[in-house]
């Protein structure tokens, strides 16, 4: 299977690029910049796993170097990982916190979506690393305004191309990770990344046109909007 993953270069997305290495996928790892984390596993997959650098998915020039890296390659599973958390709340309304979380949680997904439809093989499946902090109906603490409002317009996101893409026959999935202990949550979290990611390829194998458009818990439960 050929993959590409947004956001390759540590947390969940690295974590994604070890697990399907390890079982033999064919991995486009596409980031802003490589960490030596993701350079030492590059080394030990080989062919397995290509690095794409440069690719910031919220400017222009970064999703032009992108397509222009993949381009002619088959995808069969799109991974939009990318992502950003910054605190914002009532009393500390950083409005441009908010812009950029839009940014990099909710509209890249659907550009790097779009600008690789050339790419997505027959079946293919795309995915959206989102979260449950993106659920209108389990939001029972407030708060968060920026990831909250952004994870909630990924999912949305992730649901129309669900109904877009079927005639294509490609799947969608959103998938929320758990509260993983990685850089983002500054090592809090309640399971480690290979426990999140090994639970979220479970679902993704599972993924296809009677099942898309689901959002989706890390332990297989499905999630309210």
């Amino acid at each position: 299977m050929n993959v590409l993953i947004t956001g390759a270069n540590r947390g969940i997305g690295l974590e994604f690029c070890r697990q399907l290495t390890g079982r033999g996928d064919q991995v486009m790892a596409a980031c802003r910049s490589c960490s030596s984390a993701l350079q030492e596993l590059k080394e030990e997959a080989g062919d397995r796993l290509q690095l794409i650098e440069g690719a910031d998915v919220t400017s222009d020039e970064g999703l032009d170097s992108l397509f222009k890296s993949v381009e002619g390659a088959p995808i069969d599973l799109l991974i939009n990982n990318a992502g950003l958390m910054e605190g914002v709340t009532l009393d500390h309304l950083d409005t441009p916190s908010i812009r950029r979380q839009f940014e990099i949680n909710a509209i890249a997904p659907l550009r790097v979506t779009q600008g690789l439809l050339d790419n997505l093989s027959k079946q293919a499946r795309v995915c959206i690393v989102t979260s449950r902090m993106g659920s209108i109906d389990d939001n029972d603490s407030g708060g968060s305004y920026g990831y909250r409002m952004s994870k909630a317009a990924a999912n949305m996101v992730g649901r129309s191309l669900s109904v877009d893409l079927a005639s294509r026959g490609v799947s969608v999935a959103l998938l929320h990770p758990g509260y993983v202990r990685t850089d983002m949550t500054g090592g809090n979290g309640l399971m480690d990344t290979n426990e999140s990611v090994r639970g979220l390829i479970g679902i993704i194998d599972r993924l296809g046109p009677e099942n898309t458009g689901l959002f989706w818990h890390t332990n297989g439960e499905v999630l309210p909007w």
